[in-house]
C-alpha cells in the first residue's frame, strides 16, 4: 500500500514538473522578441547595420546610431570580420535558442570583431580620445557605428592595417588563451587540430612564435596554406588519421574534438595536455554538439584523476593579449590569414557562403 502510494505521487510530482516546463517552454518561445518588433519609427540619427530578426534571415536596415555609456567608446568602424560563432547564432540551432532565444534571437545585432577610429568617449574613459585608430571587441561591429567597453580595446599598432586587425580579437584570443591554458613551452611537440579556420592559422602562427615545434592537421586543399604559416610538419587527414601514427605530442590544440577521448590519449605524451578548443565547426547538428560537448567534459573532469590532461576554457576580453597580438603581427611573426575581403553590402551573402564551412583564415568586411 505505501508502494502504491509512493509511486502515485512519484507520477504527480514528475507530470507537474513536466507541465511546467511545457508552459514554461510556451511562454518563453511565444514571449521571444527583440528591437525589431519594437522599433516601427525610422531613427532620428540613422546608420546602417547587418541584422537578424528572426533566425536564418539576414538583412542590411537603417537603425538608431548608438550613444556610448559612460565607459564605452563609440567608434566609426572601418572593418570588421566573421566568425563561426555569428554564423552559428544566426542559423539558430536548438541548443543556441536555449540560450539566445527560443522563437526570435533577443539580440539582432551581427558582428563582434572590430577596427575603426574613436568618434566619442564616454566620461570614465581615460585609454581614449576621438581620432585614435583602435581594435577590439564590440557587440553588433557590422554595422557604421558601434559601442565598445574601453576594456576590449587597444590602440592599432601603425604598421598593422584595418583589415588585418579586424581578423584579430575573437580568433586571436581564443587561439593565444588557448595555447597558454595548455601551458605551452618552446621545443613542445605541439599538434593542431583544425589549423585552416580563424583559430587554427592564429594557433600554428602562435605556438611557433613560443617556440613549439608544430605539426598541423588539414585537408588536401590546405597543405600548402599551412606550411606557408609555419607548420614544421602538415598531415593531411584524408589520407592519415593522426591518432594511429606513431608520433607523440606534449600538446594537441584541438579545434575539432573529432576523435574519441582513448584516440586522443594515445598520440599525447605520459603528462601531456589536450586543449578543448571548438567543436567542428560550422554544419554541425545540435545533437552533434551536445554529444561532443558532453564527452569534452567528462574527458575534463576525469582527467583531473591522471597525468594527461584534457581542459575546457573560455576565451575572455583581455586588453594586454590584444596589444600581445597586435604587436605578434606588427613585428611580422604572425600574419593574419585572410580569406576574402568584401563590401558591407555583401555581407548576407558572404555569410552564407561562409556556412557552407571549410573557411581558409578569416573574412573581413570593409564599412564605408
Amino acid at each position: 500500500m505505501k508502494l502504491r502510494r509512493l509511486l502515485k505521487w512519484t507520477t504527480k510530482i514528475f507530470a507537474g514538473i513536466f507541465v511546467a516546463l511545457l508552459i514554461a517552454g510556451f511562454i518563453g518561445y511565444w514571449g521571444s522578441t527583440n528591437e525589431c518588433d519594437q522599433n516601427t519609427t525610422a531613427p532620428a540619427n540613422p546608420m546602417r547595420a547587418v541584422r537578424f530578426c528572426e533566425y536564418g534571415v539576414v538583412t542590411i536596415a537603417d537603425v538608431e546610431k548608438p550613444a556610448p555609456k559612460d565607459n564605452q567608446v563609440l567608434i566609426k568602424v572601418r572593418t570588421a570580420s566573421l566568425n563561426f560563432i555569428d554564423v552559428s547564432l544566426i542559423q539558430g540551432p536548438w541548443i543556441g535558442r536555449l540560450f539566445f532565444g527560443l522563437r526570435k534571437p533577443r539580440d539582432p545585432q551581427v558582428g563582434r570583431d572590430i577596427a575603426g577610429e574613436v568618434e566619442a568617449v564616454g566620461k570614465d574613459v581615460t585609454q581614449f580620445k576621438p581620432g585614435d585608430k583602435v581594435f577590439g571587441l564590440a557587440r553588433g561591429s557590422l554595422a557604421g557605428y558601434a559601442c565598445a567597453s574601453e576594456r576590449a580595446l587597444v590602440i592599432l599598432p601603425a604598421n598593422v592595417t584595418f583589415e588585418q586587425a579586424a581578423s584579430i580579437p575573437l580568433a586571436g584570443l581564443t587561439a593565444l588563451q588557448g595555447l597558454r591554458k595548455g601551458n605551452i613551452q618552446s621545443g613542445q611537440k605541439v599538434l593542431i587540430n583544425g589549423a585552416t579556420g580563424g583559430v587554427g592559422t592564429f594557433a600554428v602562427q602562435i605556438a611557433k612564435s613560443f617556440g613549439a615545434d608544430v605539426t598541423a592537421v588539414c585537408s588536401t586543399r590546405n597543405v600548402e596554406l599551412v606550411r606557408s604559416i609555419g607548420a614544421d610538419r602538415v598531415i593531411d587527414y584524408t589520407k592519415e588519421d593522426f591518432t594511429r601514427g606513431e608520433q607523440r605530442y606534449d600538446m594537441i590544440f584541438d579545434n575539432v574534438c573529432n576523435h574519441s577521448v582513448a584516440e586522443r590519449r594515445h598520440v599525447l605524451n605520459p603528462k601531456g595536455t589536450c586543449v578543448l578548443v571548438g567543436l567542428g565547426g560550422i554544419g554541425l547538428s545540435s545533437s552533434q554538439a551536445v554529444w561532443r560537448i558532453a564527452r569534452n567534459l567528462t574527458a575534463s573532469a576525469f582527467s583531473s584523476f591522471g597525468d594527461q590532461k584534457f581542459v575546457n576554457y573560455i576565451t575572455t576580453v583581455n586588453r594586454d593579449d590584444l596589444a600581445l597580438l597586435g604587436d605578434l603581427i606588427g613585428s611580422g611573426k604572425v600574419t593574419p590569414v585572410i580569406e576574402r575581403t568584401c563590401k558591407f553590402d555583401d555581407t548576407p551573402e558572404t555569410l552564407r557562403i561562409l556556412n557552407q564551412g571549410h573557411a581558409r583564415g578569416k573574412t573581413v568586411v570593409t564599412i564605408e
